[in-house]
């Protein structure tokens, strides 16, 4: 299928555009990009240059999709923004590139982010996760898979949310969000296990339990951090739910939100 460009648009020659690929009024192509199959690019959208993205992505009104990044340090060094397929950029959302030669901006697939978020530089955005409306990432954020996280959110730089977790709208985030965990406000308050949403994802009540087993450990014993991740280790095993939290804490360099 032929690429359509509307008449107003303003596409690089050095731009690559895939199959079916539409581009709309007023939007602006930057050099070097590549934008997958049958990916629409809605009215007076950015996409810098040196980003690359998949197939069937929707990027709405106004969006600024692989701009320089706000962060200086960024001397005008090539970087680059990533992005996976079929996600949706809604208005006016940002993402950066990175800061750094070659270093790069991840976002995966299937994820929708929704109007006025902000992407940072370096932040490594997994797949199927819902950012809402006007989040604030700061740079090195990391968003691992199926996290679902609401507006006005603030999350403090070389913070790690955990798969499946979910984070309330207005929240403040220090400090790293394990796996499955539901927490929200300012100073963030933990609020149990994102048990709907893992009902939704197809967890039976077998796993579930399991994971709230090892939420009680964490949360609500008297046990320290260290105390409670010797503990779920030895729980761990045969449940890869429960070593998916434990690798995360192990991992975690900003320590886990309390």
């Amino acid at each position: 299928m032929a690429v359509t460009i509307h008449p107003t648009a303003i596409v690089h020659p050095r731009a690559q555009l895939g199959e079916d690929v539409e581009v709309g009024p007023g939007a602006i192509i930057g050099e070097e990009v590549q934008i997958g199959d049958r990916t629409k690019i809605g009215p007076y959208a950015l996409v810098d240059k040196w980003t690359t993205m998949g197939r069937e992505n929707r990027i709405f009104t106004g969006a600024i999709v692989g701009s320089e990044c706000q962060d200086l340090k960024y001397k005008g060094e090539r970087s680059f923004l990533k992005i996976g397929d079929k996600n949706t950029i809604r208005e006016y959302a940002t993402l950066n590139r990175a800061t750094g030669q070659d270093k790069c901006t991840v976002v995966g697939s299937n994820n929708l982010i929704m109007a006025y978020a902000h992407v940072a530089h370096d932040c490594r955005i997994g797949d199927n996760n819902i950012l809402a409306n006007a989040l604030a990432m700061a740079g090195h954020v990391t968003v691992m898979d199926h996290a679902n996280i609401g507006g006005l959110v603030a999350i403090h730089q070389y913070v790690r949310i955990g798969s499946y977790a979910i984070i309330g709208g207005h929240s403040r985030v220090p400090k790293d969000v394990p796996p499955y965990i539901m927490c929200a406000d300012s100073p963030l308050r933990i609020a149990g296990i994102n048990k709907v949403g893992l009902e939704r994802k197809g967890f039976t009540p077998e796993q579930i339990a399991v994971i709230e087993k090892a939420y009680r450990l964490l949360y609500r014993s008297k046990m320290n951090i260290s105390q409670a991740l010797v503990k779920l280790e030895e729980e761990a095993k045969g449940h890869p739910e429960v070593e998916m939290m434990v690798q995360f804490i192990k991992e975690s360099e900003r320590g886990i939100a309390k």
